[in-house]
C-alpha cells in the first residue's frame, strides 16, 4: 500500500525525519510508536501530503504523493491529532461536508454519512453539534469524517488522546473492524497497549529515525535475553537507582509513581543483590515480580529511555 523510500524532513538544522524507509501493506494495521516528538505525526503529514517532503518519497497504492497529490489524497483519510471538525455544525453536517470534499454527491452521499454515523455510534446524536459532545464523542465524529469516502487507506494519528476509557476501547474496537472490512491502517501512539493490542506490524521510530520494525514477536526477539524485575516500593531514594545500576547483568534500572524497574539480562542471578540492596537502605517492599521482554523494553532497549519521557 506504501513504500517510504529515504524520507528527511528539516527545520533548519534539526532533522525531524532522519532517512525512513519503510513498506506498508496492503490490509494491515501498521503502528508507529514513539515518545512525542519523535517524528511520528512529521512522517504521517508527508505520507497524506500536507507537509512539504526534504527529500526521499512516497508511494502511495502505485501514486506518487509529490507528483500526483490529488490522486493520492482520494485513497486516503486521516484522523490527525488535533481534532478537525467544525462546532458550529451538526454531526451530520460535519461528515457531509467531508464527504463533499471527497466527491460524494446525492444518495451515494447520503447512504455513506449515515453508514458512518453508525458506525461510530453517533447514530442518535447525528443532528447534535459538536459543542456538546464530550472529547470521546469528538474523536468519533472525527474518525466518521475520515472514513465516510471508503478510503483505501486510513491514518490514525493519535486518536485516543485526552479521551475516557470507554470511548478509547470503542476507537479500537472500530479500528479493528474497519481492518476486517479490508481498510490498511496506520496508527500512530505513544501507547504502547494500544499498538501492542490491535497492530499486526509495528514500527519504532526516535530521534526521527527508524531504530526498528517487524511483528511484536520479532520485536520482542531483539532484546529475548533481557528480563525485567518488577518492584512495588515505599520511601524510595533515589540515590540508590545509580547503586543498583552498578549490579553486574543491570542494564538500566527507573523508578516511576512507587514502582521500581530493573532491565536485566538475567533476573534470576541479581534478584538477591537488589533486595540486598533495599532492604539495607530499609526501604519497604509491597511486591515483585519479574516479567519477559514486552514493547515496552524493546524500546528501552533499542533507544535507552523509556516510551513516555
Amino acid at each position: 500500500m506504501i513504500k517510504i523510500r529515504n524520507l528527511i524532513k528539516r527545520y533548519g538544522q534539526n532533522i525531524a525525519v532522519d532517512n525512513i524507509n519503510l513498506d506498508i501493506y496492503k490490509g494491515e494495521i501498521f503502528g508507529l510508536l514513539g515518545p512525542n516528538g519523535a517524528g511520528k505525526s512529521t512522517t504521517i503529514n508527508m505520507i497524506c501530503g500536507l507537509l512539504k517532503i526534504d527529500q526521499g518519497e512516497v508511494i502511495l497504492d502505485g501514486i506518487n504523493i509529490q507528483e500526483n497529490p490529488l490522486e493520492a489524497k482520494k485513497r486516503l483519510g486521516l484522523v490527525p491529532q488535533e481534532i478537525a471538525i467544525f462546532d458550529t455544525l451538526t454531526a451530520k453536517e460535519n461528515i457531509t461536508f467531508f464527504g463533499k470534499l471527497s466527491g460524494l454527491r446525492g444518495n451515494l452521499l447520503k447512504e455513506r454519512v449515515d453508514e458512518a454515523l453508525e458506525f461510530v455510534g453517533l447514530s442518535h446524536s447525528s443532528n447534535e453539534i459538536p459543542k456538546k459532545f464530550s472529547g470521546g464523542m469528538k474523536r468519533r465524529l472525527n474518525i466518521a469524517c475520515a472514513l465516510v469516502h471508503h478510503p483505501k487507506l486510513i491514518v490514525m494519528d493519535e486518536p485516543t488522546v485526552g479521551i475516557d476509557a470507554q470511548s478509547r476501547k470503542h476507537i479500537l474496537d472500530s479500528i479493528c473492524k474497519l481492518n476486517k472490512m479490508g481498510s490498511t491502517i496506520i496508527y500512530t501512539s505513544h501507547y504502547i497497549e494500544e499498538v501492542q493490542s490491535i497492530c499486526n506490524r509495528i514500527a519504532i521510530i526516535d530521534h526521527g529515525r527508524l531504530v526498528a520494525c517487524g511483528t511484536k514477536n520479532e520485536l520482542k526477539n531483539l532484546v529475548s535475553k533481557e528480563e525485567k524485575i518488577i518492584v512495588e516500593v515505599i520511601d524510595f531514594n533515589y540515590n540508590f537507582l545509580e547503586e543498583l545500576k552498578i549490579i553486574t547483568g543491570v542494564k538500566d534500572a527507573d523508578f516511576h509513581n512507587g514502582i521500581l524497574g530493573i532491565i536485566t539480562s538475567n533476573a534470576q542471578n541479581i534478584l538477591q543483590d537488589v533486595l540486598f540492596i533495599l532492604s539495607n537502605n530499609n526501604v519497604v517492599i509491597k511486591s515483585v515480580k519479574m516479567i519477559e521482554p514486552d514493547l515496552e523494553s524493546v524500546f528501552l532497549s533499542l533507544t535507552g529511555r523509556s516510551l513516555r519521557d
